[in-house]
């Protein structure tokens, strides 16, 4: 979960907006809106402050990752809905993480694309809530299908004998809805701490998207709370999460090298190269961004922004590649009706 920076405004460039300029700049921008000081309920996405004139020319990438990411994914939910040999296991997780990455990124893209094409940048404060619940239990929750994923693979490798006993379609159904539970139970605090909070007559948000601490900024009270439940969130769900990955794939590649065989090793790690791909398609993006706004104090805000918004469009569109390519099975029946139609 991306951290914004505490001023909008691009160093240099007098002409950006940020939540420090004074009220009768931000009554004259929400006039230009046609909206007034006193509608309590609407916010304004700014988009990408400092690039407002490249807004349609940022859309054309935005919107092109987006629906490739959409036929990707809907097209290996397509294929392992119609082939009963492939609902198994590891791609009803596959169809659980395409669901999840579609999720993610219709949270957020529409709207984006919204401001950059149609200058519709208010939001109500409900639809901004709203919003910010989807993006961020939808993250959480593909977090966790890349932990049941991981436990899928250790299990193929260290315990191949006992696969289908111990992962079968309705025990991963069950880890899916406790992933589901799990997601709702950590975000839901979220809206609900701030929908509690009394916001200034400052209702700027200097982004495409209403990320939870940049909402909390707006507020007139004190977000220590807030703050906290944010840094408790990243802390237990990315931290847990990423160490139960490694512990799996630490037994992994132990489980490999007490192979002899050279031929062995190659399939057994091959079982894992798509999931370790995604993994860092996934969860690298979403460190960097969090990196570069703690220490990357030269890199420009415009530039943590688009960063953002990336790391939920490229793994979106990545990910159904990746499956595509290196599940044989999966990419076979792909091809067969592909070559159908």
């Amino acid at each position: 979960m991306l951290r914004l920076y505490d001023n909008g405004q691009q160093p240099g460039n007098a002409d950006t907006w940020s939540i420090s300029e004074p009220h009768h700049r931000i009554d004259h921008l929400m006039a230009s809106f046609n909206l007034t000081p006193s509608d309590p309920l609407t916010y304004i996405l700014m988009g990408i402050p400092g690039l407002e004139a490249a807004h349609v020319l940022i859309s054309i990438p935005f919107s092109l990752f987006y629906i490739i990411g959409l036929l990707g994914n809907f097209t290996v939910l397509f294929v392992v809905g119609k082939e009963q040999t492939l609902q198994k296991p590891m791609y009803l997780l596959i169809c659980m993480l395409t669901l999840t990455d579609i999720s993610i990124s219709t949270s957020v893209v529409p709207k984006a694309l919204c401001i950059f094409w149609f200058n519709l940048k208010g939001i109500t404060v409900a639809g901004c809530l709203t919003q910010m619940f989807f993006l961020h239990a939808s993250m959480v929750m593909h977090s966790a299908i890349l932990v049941t994923m991981a436990f899928d693979r250790y299990v193929a490798v260290c315990d191949p004998l006992r696969y289908t006993i111990i992962l079968t379609n309705a025990r991963i159904a069950k880890l899916g809805l406790v992933g589901l539970i799990r997601a709702i139970l950590f975000v839901l605090p979220v809206p609900l701490l701030l929908s509690r909070e009394p916001f200034c007559a400052n209702r700027i948000i200097p982004h495409t998207y209403c990320e939870h601490m940049a909402v909390a900024k707006m507020s007139c009270g004190d977000t220590t709370v807030n703050r906290m439940y944010d840094l408790v969130i990243v802390s237990v769900v990315i931290g847990l999460d990423l160490t139960l990955i490694a512990l799996s794939y630490g037994l992994i590649i132990r489980a490999v090298f007490r192979i002899s065989s050279k031929k062995a090793h190659q399939k057994a790690l091959n079982t894992c190269t798509a999931h370790i791909c995604v993994i860092l398609t996934s969860y690298i993006p979403s460190l960097f961004s969090n990196l570069t706004h703690q220490f990357g104090l030269g890199i420009a805000p415009h530039v943590h922004i688009i960063l953002a918004n990336l790391y939920f469009l490229i793994p979106t569109m990545l990910n159904p590649v990746i499956y595509g390519v290196k599940t044989k099975e999966l990419r076979d029946r792909v091809v067969k009706y592909i070559c159908k139609i």
